[in-house]
């Protein structure tokens, strides 16, 4: 049986929710989350991980790099940024 990442993609009326990694914190009020999915190969069968970076919207740049957070989707801030950071315990 496999196990399940640490990430999830859940999907609320407001729009998607993912849960990542903050990679990088040195833009202005944006954080760069890296969310990691893993999944079976349509064809194959393998189960593979697959990465994707999300620039996200951090008012005040309360997050630092390592910090596990939930980002979700929300309308476009700017050219790349479509998720808010979601205030987490």
């Amino acid at each position: 049986m496999a196990k399940t990442p640490e990430t999830k993609e859940e999907t609320s009326p407001k729009g998607k929710i993912l849960q990542g990694v903050v990679t990088s914190d040195k833009m202005q009020d944006t954080i760069v989350v890296s969310v990691e999915r893993y999944f079976k190969h349509p064809k194959y069968g393998k189960f593979i991980k697959a990465k994707k970076k999300y620039k996200a919207h951090d008012a005040g740049n309360t997050k630092k790099i390592g910090e596990k957070v939930s980002i979700q989707e929300c309308r476009p801030i700017s050219k790349d940024k479509h998720f808010r950071l979601i205030n987490t315990k």
